[in-house]
């Protein structure tokens, strides 16, 4: 889980972008599928978090 405040972050706006492109917005199973390595979404969220 992300806290709602990322939403608004153009970082994490482009993240989803790409899952959306990559992976489209059904996803049978719930959750989404982010597609980069879990490091570089580790760094990108705990940047958005000191912000």
């Amino acid at each position: 889980m992300v806290p709602v405040s990322y939403l608004r972050q153009p970082s994490f706006q482009d993240l989803l972008n790409m899952a959306a492109e990559e992976f489209g917005y059904d996803h049978p199973m719930g959750g989404l599928t982010i597609p980069c390595r879990e490091e570089t979404f580790i760094s990108a969220t705990s940047n958005l978090s000191r912000s």
